[in-house]
């Protein structure tokens, strides 16, 4: 193999690539991303055995070849190159060596045979449609920051992604819940999607994919089945097994008669919580909401650093509470709500309260109060 590539596209291709390579393996090859040549292109492949992106990109081969390289050291080296330059990749004969030429710099690197290279095991994938990159950026922004990282409620470690009925309206869903917050976000389902299984992507998926469509301009073509998902951004194929679990009964958590309804400048308001936290040392940095006669006042305390106390005005006709909750949950759900104003829709101090952009139910966020 013999092939000169421009660095901006290889640095673009292996970041994607590498970052899929887990940095411990106890398989050595899984250590490595696979080069291939051929066709005015070079092809690269990782995997980590339940993820698998290839990506291409534009290159002058002046041999058609493959081999195997450590995907970390190659991403550093190439990293590291000045800006514009041209890198030449060369196999030596018998394999077990690459050499990459820029400039006046000269590295090798060892290679691991191709044959040992393992494809990820790829089923038919009956239920396709498109997606436009800016609305699926939406679609995991607003509800991966409530993924669970807890591993031994497995089935919660990702993103269910379903077709419901809403008000007699198909819609895609998508729903992430660690326990304590609960994300939904719907858009009108696609062309293609009707009929298509509830699946559960796998939040190194998820990440994965965030990095690739960051760029993308055109539409994403999703490909399911009940065990796998194909994700296709322009040069890059990214295909991922399903967490197989069956996710939990959200809607039963989703309160329906809460009558207290608070709504809020949602800048203003995260701002100001933002600024009261600060007092709190704990992790949970508890902030505590005081509502009553169009007054809102956020307070904090600890017995280290003292207390803060903001008081905003705010529309509110619900009777006088106070309730609790972890600021850095609000923070979380707040940054994603994009309107103007948000509402809270609340039934006491010691039940799960609702909030949304006002005037907009298409994303909405269960959170979970808790003692102040």
């Amino acid at each position: 193999m013999k092939v000169t590539i421009e660095r901006a596209h290889l640095l673009k291709s292996l970041s994607h690539a590498q970052s899929v390579v887990e940095r411990r393996n106890t398989i050595p090859i899984l250590s490595n991303v696979k080069l291939q040549a051929e066709d005015r292109e070079l092809r690269l492949t990782a995997t980590d055995m339940d993820l698998e992106i290839v990506e291409s990109a534009a290159a002058e081969v002046a041999t058609a070849g493959a081999t195997t390289v450590p995907a970390h050291t190659l991403y550093d080296i190439v990293r590291k190159l000045p800006d514009g330059s041209q890198i030449e990749l060369q196999s030596e004969e018998g394999g077990e060596r690459l050499i990459l030429r820029c400039g006046r710099s000269r590295f090798t690197l060892a290679c691991l045979p191709i044959e040992d290279y393992p494809a990820l095991t790829s089923s038919a994938l009956p239920f396709q449609f498109g997606l436009p990159a800016g609305e699926l950026q939406l679609l995991i922004d607003r509800t991966r920051f409530a993924i669970s990282t807890e591993e031994t409620r497995y089935y919660l470690n990702g993103i269910y992604l379903h077709v419901v009925q809403e008000n007699g309206v198909d819609v895609l869903r998508a729903v992430a819940t660690d326990g304590h917050r609960l994300a939904r976000v719907e858009m009108p389902v696609p062309d293609g999607a009707a009929g298509m299984p509830g699946v559960i992507i796998p939040r190194k998926t998820i990440a994965e994919v965030r990095k690739v469509i960051d760029e993308a301009s055109e539409d994403v073509l999703l490909a399911i089945s009940e065990t796998q998902i194909r994700f296709s951004v322009g040069p890059a194929l990214l295909t991922s097994k399903l967490i197989d679990g069956t996710f939990p009964d959200y809607e039963r958590v989703i309160p329906e008669n809460n009558e207290n309804q608070l709504d809020v400048v949602c800048r203003d308001f995260k701002n100001a919580v933002d600024r009261v936290s600060a007092i709190s040392s704990d992790r949970s940095r508890a902030v505590k909401l005081k509502v009553a006669n169009g007054t809102l006042e956020l307070s904090a305390s600890s017995p280290e650093h003292g207390s803060a106390s903001e008081e905003l005005e705010v529309r509110y006709d619900g009777d006088a509470m106070e309730i609790g909750f972890n600021s850095r949950y609000l923070l979380d759900i707040t940054e994603q709500i994009g309107g103007e104003s948000a509402r809270l829709s609340m039934a006491d101090a010691a039940s799960p309260t609702i909030l949304h952009e006002l005037g907009d139910r298409s994303a909405i966020y269960v959170l979970m109060p808790m003692r102040v």
